[in-house]
């Protein structure tokens, strides 16, 4: 770390995953004084993406802060005596090395609601300029051993033959209801549901079990214990996401989630956040007389009025300081040479589709995610599958194995690499008179929901009453002191500015979720 480092700051954050890129950038955009380190040389922590080369190195490290239990196997079929047609790429290990930095192989991939809590966030602060999205081509379901397409829109639910003309009219008449549904004023013909699972009010609007099936796995993402209020609230959030930009309601952020972090970074950089990766933190105390904190890293003391730090980088100094509340989740990243499903699914040579799995029990559910190379994650002609459940054990292969099976039936499509891993996952509590807060890592959850309520909770207990990420203005609305606004343009603006503009110029999406 440079000595010529600024040595006093207003907030100084430690870790550059979703939650504390989040924070840094919302201190930034206010007018604050911020350092953003990391122990890691690459942004994102247990957010980030990796390509293949990096993720072996990643798993056969184990690092015990955040990733746990990992294995990972190859399934080298070179030497298989199985025949290969003249139309079968020789997928081998030194094939798919060779290619490692086509891959963006993310550790806890999400999936974005259209309208959900993120996408609204980026469009609201401007960070939407930064990123590009493609919408999911598929939401799936499993339904008699066989995995078909879930209608999402009007238009679906007419064309789809997975369902007959009696089934299409109960399931719109259904969505048309819990659309207009209100939960705070709900009808009598609702009220008797109240404190009732969500299973019980399908059972009483007499949909036949497909449709049920449909709207349980793929629609309100329930299960046998969900309540009927929690149940309309999710298959209302689905609704709320169809039609405003594809034919599903969810969007996945090309080149891998790991963009995401890398997004509020920039923000965060371009309103004077100073960023230093691959440096570790040696101590951190607190000043007895200030109530500031001093942290010591590569033979400098800093000073800050708060500090942030990531679960898997919290110093062994303050780490007892912290209530804890543990939940892992268990993980699965397969690559493969198919898509799952029929040609229906994976028209033009295969889909970026979703699909929730559920116990025989209906007690456990994963999410499944297939990426292809049309997410800019693979190269084409390859598949990724994540898979991802609630850990029940330090087994992430055994928590999976019901799901795997349900995935690869009959031993397809073809495994070419597979790995399973813990994510360390907890929550913690904070004091109100400390000023160091430590993030939560990654939940179960489709979205970003709950990581972007810890960093508000964190950035309102830190700056109570200012706003969470205001809109950060385009180049070509910056006017400099003394500028005719008038003549702005590109050659007029300042050397960093004009920088900002020529990369922003750079960042063309492929879903504009500001429009």
């Amino acid at each position: 770390m440079s000595d010529e480092l600024p040595e006093d700051y207003d907030l100084i954050v430690i870790g550059t995953g979703f939650v504390e890129s989040c924070i840094a950038a919302a201190a930034s955009r206010i007018g604050k004084n911020v350092l953003h380190i990391d122990a890691n040389e690459y942004y994102g922590d247990v957010w980030s993406s990796f390509n293949l080369d990096a993720l072996i190195n990643l798993l056969e490290q184990r690092p015990e802060a955040s990733l746990r239990n990992a294995t990972y196997r190859w399934h080298d079929r070179s030497t298989s005596t199985e025949p290969i047609s003249p139309s079968h790429h020789p997928w081998t290990r030194e094939a798919l090395l060779a290619k490692s930095r086509r891959f963006s192989i993310d550790l806890c991939p999400r999936i974005l609601y259209a309208a959900g809590q993120l996408v609204q966030l980026l469009i609201k602060s401007n960070i939407c300029r930064y990123a590009e999205f493609r919408a999911l081509d598929h939401v799936c379901m499993r339904y008699n051993e066989e995995i078909v397409p879930v209608p999402c829109s009007r238009s679906d639910v007419f064309n789809t033959k997975a369902l007959s003309i009696v089934e299409k009219r109960l399931l719109m008449k259904f969505l048309n209801g819990c659309q207009v549904y209100n939960i705070k004023k709900c009808n009598d013909d609702t009220l008797a549901f109240r404190g009732k699972t969500f299973q019980d009010y399908l059972q009483s609007q007499r949909v036949t079990e497909k449709i049920a099936s449909c709207i349980m796995q793929s629609i309100a993402l329930s299960n046998v214990n969900t309540s009927f209020e929690e149940g309309m609230e999710r298959t209302q959030r689905f609704l709320r996401s169809l039609g405003r930009y594809g034919n599903t309601p969810f969007l996945f952020p090309m080149y891998g989630c790991g963009e995401l972090p890398q997004c509020f970074c920039r923000l965060c950089a371009v309103y004077g956040g100073i960023y230093c990766l691959k440096r570790a933190v040696d101590n951190v105390s607190l000043d007895a007389d200030t109530n500031e904190v001093l942290l010591s890293s590569a033979g400098k003391t800093l000073r800050a009025k708060n500090l942030v730090c990531a679960f898997g980088q919290v110093p062994s100094q303050i780490a007892s300081n912290f209530g804890e509340l543990r939940y892992n989740i268990s993980r699965a990243v397969y690559i493969t040479a198919h898509p799952l499903g029929g040609e229906e699914l994976n028209k033009g040579g295969g889909g970026v589709n979703m699909m929730r799995l559920l116990t025989d029990s209906g007690d456990r559910d994963a999410i499944f995610i297939q990426l292809s190379h049309y997410s800019g994650t693979c190269p084409e002609g390859l598949y990724i599958f994540h898979l991802t459940t609630p850990a029940a054990s330090n087994d992430p292969a055994d928590d999976l194995s019901p799901f795997t099976a349900q995935i690869f039936q009959n031993n397809e499509p073809e495994i070419l690499f597979s790995s399973f891993f813990t994510i360390t996952s907890s929550t913690f509590s904070h004091s109100n008179t400390s000023p160091i807060f430590c993030t939560d890592a990654p939940s179960y959850e489709l979205d970003y929901d709950a990581a972007i309520a810890n960093a508000r909770d964190i950035f309102g207990r830190i700056y109570a009453g200012s706003e969470f990420l205001p809109r950060a203005p385009d180049p070509e609305e910056i006017v400099v002191d003394g500028e005719d606004p008038s003549a702005l343009s590109e050659h007029n603006l300042p050397d960093d500015l004009r920088s900002q503009l020529h990369d922003l110029e750079h960042s063309t999406q492929l879903i504009d979720i500001g429009e």
